[in-house]
């Protein structure tokens, strides 16, 4: 599934960013070299990061 279709993030990658210590969608798309741009994409984003840490 594409998370952010400015930046063309996948669900994949915000769960990878997000196993490897990303606790933000911002420092999600940081650790994937861009950043947010219409804003979007956030609240889906900090969704799976949040259903990442709560199973990690």
């Amino acid at each position: 599934m594409v998370v952010c279709i400015c930046n063309a993030i996948r669900e994949r990658d915000v769960r990878t960013a997000a196993r490897n210590g990303s606790r933000t969608a911002c420092q999600a798309y940081r650790r994937m070299g861009c950043e947010a741009k219409c804003g979007q994409c956030v609240p889906v984003a900090r969704a799976i990061i949040d259903e990442e840490r709560a199973v990690a």
